[in-house]
């Protein structure tokens, strides 16, 4: 029994106290949730570890420690005892991602070991909804790929990636992670996307995350010569309708605030504000 204030490496059978915490913020914390309630907390099937902040022997802060860093109903004591043991660990992670708070104060704890920082995006808007939009028609062209579709949408996906992080998914081992992934995403059924005439995919996004509470739209994308043509709005609903319909009651998605026609099609399909994340690249 822990009984003094102190952090340390999860184990599998902490899990059933790691997803009571995870429960407290189901919209902002579905990624790691996701994650944990398919892989459990053992490294290596979870890509990394979970760490653990206690507050008299009662586990009260999580952060994710895999590809991404990502800190979880974090106080600022649990913030400086992550911070602590990533600066021992080492930088291994390509981002810090999650609530702007905690990460804010994580990677001012950080930066002057791992800085600079390839890009910092301090403020992306939190968005939910759970309900289909009233005055806007679900693009009847936008369906789930198929699994004989890969090639078609990959280079779709990797335009998106690129743009959006500003590094190809392809560099380092050639993809083969990023493919894995397109691929799990397709084979579950949560890979959607628009087609033209010729087979080109001019309109697509996935569900990513998602738990039996939340789940997560990402990757959105339109094709740069459909871009301003009113394509996204139509295309979000008909993505929605899916994941109201097929996988979670409420449906969340973060967005750079720069990007104004994103968040302008995500508000008139009927997305609001209900907090922000934080990501800084690597």
């Amino acid at each position: 029994m822990l009984t003094q204030t102190t952090s340390r490496v999860l184990e599998p059978s902490d899990l059933d106290a790691a997803l009571a915490v995870l429960d407290r913020e189901p919209v902002a914390n579905a990624f790691v949730t996701s994650r944990v309630q398919i892989a459990g907390l053992d490294p290596w099937r979870l890509g990394g570890e979970m760490w653990g902040w206690y507050e008299d022997g009662v586990l009260t802060s999580l952060c994710y420690a895999g590809a991404n860093l990502v800190p979880i109903c974090a106080g600022p004591r649990a913030v400086r005892a992550f911070a602590d043991r990533a600066r021992r660990a080492g930088r291994r992670c390509s981002s810090i991602v999650g609530p702007s708070g905690p990460t804010s104060d994580l990677w001012r704890l950080l930066e002057p070991q791992w800085g600079p920082a390839r890009d910092v995006r301090r403020h992306q808007p939190l968005m939910v909804t759970d309900r289909l939009p009233a005055g806007v028609t679900p693009d009847p062209y936008v369906r789930r790929v198929r699994k004989d579709e890969m090639e078609t949408i990959m280079p779709a996906c990797v335009a998106m990636f690129t743009e959006e992080v500003g590094v190809s998914p392809l560099a380092g081992d050639g993809g083969l992670l990023y493919q894995a992934r397109v691929a799990e995403l397709v084979g579950s059924g949560r890979a959607f996307a628009r087609f033209d005439a010729d087979g080109k995919v001019v309109f697509k996004a996935e569900i990513g995350a998602a738990t039996d509470r939340a789940c997560q739209i990402q990757g959105v994308w339109v094709a740069p010569e459909y871009r301003g043509t009113g394509m996204a709005a139509p295309g979000m609903a008909a993505v929605l309708r899916y994941a109201l319909a097929d996988v979670a009651p409420v449906v969340s998605l973060y967005v750079n605030d720069f990007n104004t026609p994103a968040r302008r099609a995500y508000q008139k399909v009927g997305f609001r504000e209900v907090g922000a994340f934080m990501s800084v690249l690597f």
